[in-house]
C-alpha cells in the first residue's frame, strides 16, 4: 500500500435522481425514484430526500410506492445518463491515464500516474478541483475519497456523502476502519455478515481480533485470507485502467408470468439476437451459452452449454439457447428469461459455424434492441413515459408527469427556468411531440464565438 493519499475514488450522488432534479425544477428538493415502473419494476436510484422514507436502489418499486406515495417515479432515460457520464469521465482522464470506471457513476483514479499528486495537500486540492469542474461542467454534485488504497478510498467517499470530500490520512487507516461495521468491507454481503454475526463478530476490530485461521475456517481458504487482510488495512490492488469483461448478457422481467411454451421460446431466441449485438458491438466472441429461467414461484434455474471455441455467430447462439431451453421445465409460467455469452475472446473459430442447422447469418434481423420488460408498455405509455421530454407548439419544452385514459400530463419548465405550469392534453394532439433532452447546463461560448459575435455586432451595413 502506498504511503500518500493518491488514490480518488469518484461516487455520483445519487446519480440518475440527480440528474432528473437538475433537469425539472419543479422536483428539486422533493423525493424522485427513478426505475421500472411496471408492477414488477425495481428502483434504480432514489433522491436522498426519498431514501428518508427508506426506499433505496434495487427495492420493488411497490415497496417504494407504499413507502413514498407522494414522490415522482420516472422512467430512466438512460441515454442522456451516459451522456453526463461521459462528461464526467472525461475530467476522470484529465487527471490520470489510470481511470477504472465501475458504472455509470462511480470510478477510481490513480492520481499519482497522472502526476496530478504526489502527498496529502496535492491529492486534496486536486479532489476539490475535481468536485468544482463536475459541477461546472454538469450542474451535478459528486462525492470524493481519497486515501492510500482502493478499499479505503471507496470508503472515504461513502462516508463524503453526500457532496463532499473525505481524505483518510496514512497511518490512521486502523484506527478509522476499527468501529465499522464488517458490512463496510468489500465482499461481505448479506450472508456473510450473517455468517460473522452468528460467530460473535460484528466490527472490523473484532475480525481482526479473530484472527487469519478463525476467519479462514469459518469462510474459507480465499475469502478468510482477504478479509483478514482487509481487517488490517491491507489492499494492493492497483487501479486498472481497462475492466476485463467476463460476459455479456441480456435478461427480461416479465409484467405477466408467461405460460406459452412457444412463446417462452420466442422470448429466449430474441434474448440471444439482442445478447449478439452487444457482443458484436464489444468486438468480442464466447465459448460458453448461458440460459437463466425465473419461474412463477421466483426459483432461478441457470443451465450453460461450453462450445468447442469461441463464437459470435447468432444462428449457433441460438441453437444453444433453444437446446438449454429443452431441459427446463417453463409449464407454471415464467417471470424472467436471460441469454449470456462468457469465456469471451476477441476472435472466433470459423469451424463452430458449422454447429449451426442453418446458413451462416451474416447480420442479424432488423429488430431494434428492446427495453427491459419492465420499462415496456402499451403503445400509449411507450410513447410518453413518465420523465421524458416532450415539445408543445404553443407552450415549448415540457417533461411527462404522466398519461392514462387517453390523457397526457406536461409540465412545462427547462433546466433553467422557474418550475412551470402543467397542462393536459390528448395523447394524439398533433402539436405534441417527443423531444430530446437539454442541456443541464447551458454551454459558454468559446473565445472564438465570443469574438465573431462581437465582430458582427460593430459590423457596418
Amino acid at each position: 500500500m502506498r504511503s500518500s493519499p493518491t488514490i480518488l475514488h469518484l461516487d455520483m450522488d445519487a446519480f440518475f435522481a440527480t440528474v432528473e432534479q437538475a433537469s425539472k425544477p419543479s422536483l428539486r428538493g422533493k423525493a424522485v425514484i427513478v426505475g421500472g415502473l411496471g408492477p414488477r419494476g425495481v428502483v434504480a436510484t432514489a433522491s436522498y430526500e426519498a431514501r428518508v422514507f427508506g426506499v433505496h436502489s434495487a427495492m420493488p418499486m411497490a415497496q417504494a410506492r407504499r413507502l413514498a406515495p407522494n414522490a415522482a417515479y420516472l422512467v430512466p432515460r438512460f441515454a442522456l445518463y451516459r451522456s453526463i457520464s461521459e462528461q464526467v469521465m472525461g475530467l476522470l482522464r484529465d487527471l490520470s491515464p489510470l481511470v477504472e470506471p465501475l458504472s455509470l457513476d462511480e470510478a477510481f483514479v490513480d492520481l499519482e500516474a497522472g502526476g496530478t499528486a504526489w502527498d496529502e495537500r496535492s491529492a486534496r486540492l486536486a479532489g476539490a478541483k475535481l468536485r468544482a469542474d463536475i459541477r461546472a461542467v454538469t450542474g451535478l454534485t459528486g462525492s470524493v475519497g481519497l486515501a492510500a488504497s482502493k478499499m479505503l478510498a471507496k470508503i472515504a467517499s461513502e462516508q463524503a456523502k453526500p457532496d463532499g470530500l473525505v481524505l483518510i490520512e496514512p497511518g490512521t487507516e486502523r484506527a478509522l476502519l476499527g468501529p465499522l461495521p464488517v458490512r463496510t468491507l468489500p465482499g461481505v454481503g448479506p450472508a456473510t455478515g450473517d455468517h460473522l454475526r452468528r460467530a460473535g463478530i460484528h466490527t472490523v476490530d473484532e475480525l481482526a481480533e479473530a484472527g487469519e485461521d478463525e476467519l479462514v475456517r469459518l469462510l474459507g481458504k480465499a475469502h478468510g485470507h482477504a478479509l483478514y487482510a482487509m481487517a488490517l488495512a491491507r489492499d494492493e490492488r492497483p487501479v486498472v485502467a481497462e475492466r476485463e469483461t467476463k460476459s455479456v448478457s441480456v435478461e427480461d422481467t416479465y409484467d405477466v408470468d408467461i405460460h406459452d411454451r412457444v412463446r417462452v421460446g420466442a422470448e429466449v431466441q430474441r434474448l440471444a439476437d439482442r445478447c449478439v449485438r452487444r457482443l458484436r458491438g464489444a468486438g468480442l466472441s464466447g465459448r460458453t451459452i448461458v440460459l437463466k429461467v425465473r419461474r412463477y414461484d421466483f426459483s432461478t434455474l441457470t443451465r450453460s452449454e461450453t462450445l468447442r471455441g469461441p463464437t459470435d455467430d447468432p444462428a449457433v447462439i441460438r441453437e444453444a439457447a433453444a437446446r438449454l431451453l429443452e431441459s427446463v421445465d417453463t409449464t407454471g409460467g415464467v417471470r424472467l428469461l436471460g441469454v449470456g455469452v462468457s469465456g469471451l475472446a476477441d476472435y472466433t473459430q470459423e469451424d463452430l459455424f458449422a454447429q449451426a442447422a442453418g446458413v451462416r447469418e451474416d447480420a442479424l434481423g432488423e429488430e431494434p434492441e428492446a427495453a427491459p420488460a419492465e420499462e415496456r408498455q402499451t403503445a400509449t405509455e411507450r410513447r410518453w413515459p413518465a420523465g421524458h421530454d416532450v415539445r408543445h407548439a404553443a407552450y415549448g419544452h415540457g417533461w411527462v408527469q404522466g398519461s392514462g385514459l387517453g390523457r397526457v400530463t406536461v409540465r412545462f419548465e427547462t433546466p433553467g427556468s422557474e418550475p412551470g405550469r402543467v397542462r393536459t392534453f390528448r395523447i394524439d394532439d398533433p402539436d405534441l411531440e417527443p423531444a430530446e433532452p437539454l442541456p443541464l447546463v447551458a454551454r459558454r461560448p468559446g473565445a472564438s464565438e465570443r469574438a465573431e459575435a462581437g465582430g458582427a455586432g460593430s459590423a457596418g451595413p
